[in-house]
C-alpha cells in the first residue's frame, strides 16, 4: 500500500490542572472502502528503534475506531454520544478504560481533510482525562519529502533508502468488511 499522504496527528490531554500535547507527522495511507475511510501511519520509538502501526477507521460523523498494532494492541471505539469499554495498552500492561465521545467532526473528503474527536477516558468510572484528537490528511505534493516532525514524547519518522516504508499489516485492515 502506497504511503502517499502526510498524516498530522495532534493529541491533547487534560488531567486535573495539567495539560499535554503530542504531535506527530508521518507518511501514511488514506483510502475509502465500503463507505468507510481508513487512515494508516507508523510511529517510531527512537529509544527502541521499533515501529507501531496506527489505523483509524472512520464511519461518517459518528464513529472512529483507533487500532494500534505491535505487541500490545489497542482498540479504542470513539462513537459520538456513547461510552464504550476498551482495552488500552500501557508500558505496565493492559487496562480497561471507559471512553465517552462527545464530538466527532469529520471533514474528510476523497482528497484528504481534517478529523477532530473530543472524548474523555475514565478508569473504574472515575474521570481520568479530557482528550482531543485532531488529524489532518494531505496528499503529498513532493515525492522526495524526507523529514517529518514529532512532538515531545513522540518519536520521529524514519524512512528507508527508497524514502518510504510500507504499512505492512494495515493493508489487511483496509479490506475489513464489517
Amino acid at each position: 500500500m502506497e504511503e502517499n499522504y502526510l498524516i498530522s496527528v495532534c493529541g491533547r490531554q487534560a488531567v486535573d490542572d495539567q495539560t499535554g500535547e503530542v504531535e506527530v507527522t508521518a507518511w501514511g495511507s488514506y483510502v475509502k472502502r465500503n463507505g468507510k475511510r481508513y487512515i494508516s501511519y507508523k510511529e517510531y520509538d527512537e529509544d527502541t528503534n521499533q515501529s507501531q502501526t496506527s489505523i483509524l477507521k472512520i464511519e461518517g460523523n459518528h464513529c472512529v475506531t483507533l487500532m494500534r498494532g505491535g505487541i500490545d494492541g489497542t482498540r479504542l471505539i470513539l462513537e459520538n454520544g456513547k461510552r464504550h469499554l476498551c482495552q488500552y495498552a500501557t508500558d505496565y500492561g493492559q487496562m480497561m478504560l471507559g471512553v465517552f465521545t462527545s464530538r466527532v467532526d469529520n471533514q474528510l473528503t476523497d482528497e484528504g481533510g481534517k478529523l477532530t474527536v473530543n472524548y474523555t477516558l475514565d478508569l473504574d468510572a472515575n474521570l481520568s482525562s479530557v482528550n482531543q484528537l485532531c488529524i489532518t490528511v494531505k496528499e503529498a505534493e513532493h515525492q522526495d519529502v524526507k523529514t517529518c516532525t514529532a512532538g515531545k514524547g513522540a518519536a520521529a519518522l524514519r524512512h528507508s533508502e527508497s524514502g518510504r516504508e510500507s504499512t505492512g499489516a494495515a493493508g489487511a485492515a483496509f479490506g475489513e468488511t464489517s
